[in-house]
């Protein structure tokens, strides 16, 4: 997670500057999810194994998905103004977010994380407890890419039409990097704190199983805590 903003700055900024033709669109969303998959593998939660099958299966179906999106959404606004083009990356990125996180976290979703009681005693493994700290990443990192391919594709659609950028096209990626850069120092952190990461979920809302199993232990016990991931 530390390496987010530089490396999504680079990556990010490409693909808001070579979003027009399709072998650019398809190597950078490529790019893109192969980094996405190896921070939501590296931040998942729980401790349950993973074998490299499983982690090839999910790679693969996580970087597919997330390229079919963006080259579906980009053959779909073909014939659109220009400026709406340029938001196709972000909504790529966003659908793929849906696709790449369970996909790489579905070990969680198969066998549960850990759930505890307050004072970090381990009281079992839930589903639900995956699902919700899951939904809630997702959000997390969707949110966390609005400023950065929102903003600077409207900034360089102005910029773009000034005469010194037509005189100097080259200058387009490199402003388009450092402007998704200066976004992501910021939407980063904060947007890693929508959620906390020690999170909470209500017995009642848990597995009956579970459910059962907790209160035969500790009846009193009414929340219990488990680590989202990133």
């Amino acid at each position: 997670m530390s390496a987010q903003v530089p490396m999504n700055m680079t990556i990010t900024g490409c693909m808001l500057t070579f979003y027009r033709k399709t072998p650019t669109v398809v190597f950078w969303q490529w790019v893109n999810q192969s980094f996405n998959a190896v921070v939501n593998y590296s931040n998942r939660s729980g401790d349950a194994p993973i074998t490299m099958g499983q982690l090839r299966t999910a790679y693969v179906s996580a970087t597919t998905g997330a390229v079919a999106t963006a080259l579906g959404l980009k053959s779909l606004t073909k014939h659109l103004p220009p400026l709406v083009g340029r938001f196709v990356p972000f909504a790529a990125v966003a659908a793929a977010n849906c696709i790449n996180i369970p996909l790489m976290r579905q070990r969680e979703l198969q066998v549960g994380i850990p759930v505890t009681d307050v004072a970090g005693q381990r009281l079992g493994h839930s589903v639900t407890a995956a699902k919700q700290g899951i939904f809630q990443v997702v959000i997390s990192r969707i949110c966390m890419a609005i400023p950065a391919m929102a903003i600077p594709p409207l900034i360089m659609d102005t910029l773009e039409k000034k005469d010194f950028m037509k005189r100097r096209p080259w200058l387009g990626a490199p402003l388009q990097v450092g402007l998704v850069g200066f976004c992501l120092v910021f939407a980063t952190p904060l947007c890693c704190a929508l959620f906390p990461q020690k999170s909470s979920i209500h017995v009642s809302k848990l597995e009956p199983e579970l459910r059962a199993q907790i209160h035969e232990q500790n009846p009193s016990i009414e929340v219990v805590y488990y680590n989202k991931g990133l």
